[in-house]
């Protein structure tokens, strides 16, 4: 009885985990490559996306500099301004202001600091203290800095290029203030998926344009931000957790004219195709499972059943009870032979018996 509860209660579920496996584990090892795969080619495209759009931010920037800053040294190799005659000089700096109307103020300032044009007409003021100014009177072929206007509460962009003629000594410098107006919401108006933007900082880590004016409004400091950290030290796509315990991914750029760019999207958002991709294979591993379960149950029952039986009959035939019926013999299958030896064993054994009782019962003959 032991050996048929053995068979009873072991040769099913070693079927059933046997069928389970060897329909799942492909399957699963096929998904886990596939997932692997997937989630390459997903990390690899967002990079891709961040990098398009950081790239695309920064040569818009570099060529919205340059084109400013181009105009601005030819202006200041004309006669007009080479004269410091500050009569000379406003025509040429109001003419500047009327043709690139994104410039609210054009000005020369002499060696000293000291304002000569202006392009408003309004009273000569002491630049000398300014940074741009003095970046110019040091030597540099260039000056730029952003601040917030006064008058609209906006960030502003100054810049400046000395005022010489070549091979002569320095005179002064000429300079440009213009709204940011366009380029801030050429930045803030990038989309990337859900919740991806891009933000601009200068070169001391303070925003120029952002998503939340606040933000830009008080040149917020962000010199700290992980993405700015980041391509300090020679990195430029990380992966980091905000302040608010945000999974992000993000990438920075540096312009060529020192500023940085950087463009961000949260985790969930830029990886979330992985995760249907997840969903799906594991939906398809769980329906998978189920079937290869209900097939197993109906199969290894069909299997089962019949060994359970013959078996039971075997152990009846070994008991001496020769008389049990034999099922399953007209099956074409494995189980059909074993039923069908087993029958053939009875019917030995049964005959054998009666050759055995016959000789019993005969009287022995005299010798």
């Amino acid at each position: 009885m032991a050996e048929t509860n053995k068979i009873k209660f072991g040769i099913f579920p070693k079927m059933l985990i046997a069928m389970a496996l060897i329909a799942v584990v492909p399957l699963a090892i096929t998904w886990y490559i596939n997932l692997q795969s997937t989630t390459n080619r997903i990390h690899e495209h967002v990079n891709q996306q961040l990098d398009r759009v950081a790239d695309g931010l920064v040569s818009y920037v570099d060529t919205w500099v340059e084109m400013n800053l181009r105009m601005l040294q030819q202006n200041s190799a004309l006669p007009q301004i080479l004269s410091m005659d500050p009569s000379q000089q406003n025509i040429l700096l109001k003419k500047i202001t009327d043709v690139y109307n994104w410039n609210y103020l054009a000005f020369t300032v002499d060696k000293e600091g000291q304002n000569i044009g202006r392009s408003d007409g309004k009273k000569t003021k002491y630049y000398g203290d300014r940074h741009y100014v003095q970046t110019v009177l040091h030597g540099a072929s260039r000056g730029q800095q952003v601040l917030i206007g006064k008058t609209s509460g906006k960030p502003s962009f100054v810049l400046s290029v000395p005022i010489q003629e070549p091979n002569k000594p320095l005179q002064g410098v000429l300079a440009i203030a213009m709204t940011i107006a366009d380029l801030s919401e050429r930045v803030t108006q990038v989309k990337i998926g859900e919740t991806g933007y891009a933000f601009l900082v200068d070169e001391n880590g303070r925003v120029i344009a952002h998503q939340t004016p606040e933000f830009t409004k008080t040149r917020k400091d962000m010199s700290d931000h992980p993405a700015a950290v980041a391509i300090s030290k020679g990195l430029e796509d990380i992966i980091y957790t905000n302040e608010n315990g945000v999974q992000m991914v993000a990438t920075a750029r540096k312009t060529h004219y020192g500023w940085y760019l950087v463009a961000e999207q949260t985790y969930d958002d830029a990886f979330s195709e992985i995760d249907a991709a997840n969903r799906k294979a594991l939906i398809l591993l769980g329906a998978t499972l189920a079937f290869v379960v209900l097939v197993a149950l109906l199969l290894s029952r069909g299997f089962s059943i019949p060994i359970q039986r013959l078996t039971t009959i075997s152990e009846e035939i070994s008991r001496g009870k020769i008389s049990s019926q034999i099922s399953y013999t007209n099956r074409k299958d494995e189980i059909g032979a074993l039923a069908r030896a087993i029958d053939r064993l009875s019917t030995s054994i049964r005959l054998a018996m009666k050759r055995l009782r016959q000789g019993i019962k005969k009287p022995a003959t005299a010798v």
